[in-house]
């Protein structure tokens, strides 16, 4: 069997991680990578900190709006495709890289996976919603990472094609955790405890002038150090607003690779985010999230207390943060930690021929 994986952008690489190890001789495996994030700290870093092999494709097709980027990796997939013709064109997540890579697939008559299947914002106006439902709709075979993923498929009529096998994420985050903790990388230069980690990325925070404002703002006001690890969207949209992201109590610092940014949520207070995955990470080290929208994906880590949303309400950011540390809990939401074996076991059992 032939699985040809594509990936674009950070939490790709380390969903691919522990599938490319379950893959290891059992089936070949191609990787292409579209070149979505293409810096070092962004992309190239998370291949060798989490032992990926290097892409056997880059197609390089960098940044740009969401139809152009979009465009450019569906023509540069399809010869792709061709050329390799894969029993399977495993697809994670919600990125433009999946969708583009959904339509190429399915256009080529080719099987096509969804890794992470059905997740839901309920908010359209989210490019990463219309990716996940879009490729959902199109794919042979749908791996929930949840039980809630799986009713929302159910709910949309394919549960026929949905299969459980957990969340990726935390098999990877689980051996990264324990690397980290046996080796730890370099140090915050903080006590331990006594910060938090920032992250912000999605446009409705960051391409809104008077709203990026108001949540650096809210970060600037918070009573104990924040590490703001700036996505080069954040760094360009605060450089147009003119919006100064150093203040107060906030140090900015490049992307971090993702043993140090386990390590880094580790030792913190608490997180405040708007990334999908980074929430989940938090709950997964058990350390409170605070998340600067109005839903999540991930609704677990609300309803066992230890995620909350901010949304609109800004000001009610700093007394989220500084909220009690919830009741601790043994759920396992997100599996086992050996969800890319299931992975790997149900694209061999449902091989489709073509």
């Amino acid at each position: 069997m032939h699985v040809l994986s594509v990936v674009g952008a950070r939490p790709q690489f380390v969903k691919l991680a522990p599938i490319a190890h379950a893959l290891e001789g059992r089936a070949r495996h191609t990787v292409v990578h579209t070149g979505q994030h293409y810096d070092d700290n962004m992309s190239d870093s998370f291949f060798r900190d989490l032992g990926i092999p290097a892409p056997d494709v880059n197609l390089a097709v960098g940044s740009g709006p969401h139809g152009k980027q979009t465009g450019s990796m569906l023509a540069s997939l399809e010869p792709v495709f061709e050329d390799y013709r894969p029993d399977w064109v495993l697809v994670y997540g919600d990125t433009n890289s999946t969708l583009a890579a959904a339509v190429a697939a399915v256009k080529l008559h080719l099987p096509l996976a969804h890794l992470e299947a059905g997740l839901r914002s309920f908010n359209r106006r989210m490019p990463e919603e219309h990716n996940r439902v879009l490729t959902d709709h199109a794919a042979d075979l749908l791996l929930a990472p949840t039980e809630v993923a799986m009713r929302h498929l159910d709910d949309e009529g394919l549960a026929d094609r949905s299969v459980l096998v957990g969340d990726v994420m935390t098999d990877v985050l689980y051996r990264t955790r324990d690397r980290v903790a046996a080796a730890p990388p370099s140090s915050t230069g903080l006590p331990d405890g006594e910060y938090l980690v920032a992250t912000l990325h999605r446009p409705d925070n960051t391409d809104d002038p008077a709203r990026l404002e108001a949540i650096v703002s809210s970060l600037a006001g918070l009573d104990r150090p924040v590490l703001l690890v700036a996505h080069p969207r954040l760094v360009a949209a605060a450089e147009r607003a003119g919006v100064e992201l150093a203040r107060g109590p906030i140090r900015v610092i490049a992307p971090l690779s993702y043993p140090e940014l386990v390590w880094a949520v580790s030792n913190a207070a608490g997180v405040v985010t708007d990334s999908g995955g980074l929430q989940k990470e938090a709950f997964l080290l058990r350390v409170p999230c605070t998340t600067v929208r109005p839903e999540t994906e991930w609704v677990e880590t609300v309803e066992l207390g230890w995620n909350v949303l901010v949304g609109d309400r800004l000001g009610e950011l700093a007394s989220a943060v500084s909220r009690p540390r919830p009741a601790e809990t043994a759920a396992t939401p997100y599996g086992d930690g050996h969800a890319a074996e299931r992975v790997v076991d149900t694209l061999l059992e449902r091989r489709i021929s073509v």
